[in-house]
């Protein structure tokens, strides 16, 4: 069981834009009928899939010009959200991953849009 707690350094990252920190599955070792696969082999595949960790504030919002253009104003960014939520299960595209270690956890950072699949569940940590 793995999650973002307030005694682990999770939760000081941040992920930016319309991205998804994912910690992938660890790969079966084995086919069906019973082959041991390299890790190299499991690890190329097209379409893996892993549990979503963190999420980004997604995609950023255009604010509406008021009328007056030349006033000073403070210019305040909206968010539309992203579909993921912490604890899901996201199948996505591998080739559109960037891999990462961080304390020594294997993590792939994807975009919103190379997430297939979502999985919503309560007891999703085993």
């Amino acid at each position: 069981m793995y999650e973002v707690t307030s005694d682990n350094r999770l939760k000081s990252l941040i992920v930016v834009g319309d991205r998804v920190l994912i910690r992938p599955k660890s790969p079966s070792e084995r086919t069906n009928s019973g082959l041991y696969l390299p890790a190299t082999v499991t690890e190329r595949e097209q379409v893996q899939s892993g549990y979503v960790i963190k999420v980004g504030p997604g995609y950023p919002i255009p604010v509406a010009a008021e009328d007056e253009p030349w006033k000073e104003t403070e210019e305040k960014v909206k968010y539309m959200p992203l579909q993921s939520k912490e604890g899901d299960v996201a199948i996505y595209l591998q080739r559109n991953a960037i891999d990462l270690e961080y304390d020594g956890q294997k993590y792939v950072i994807v975009p919103q849009s190379s997430i297939l699949m979502l999985e919503r569940s309560e007891d999703l940590f085993d």
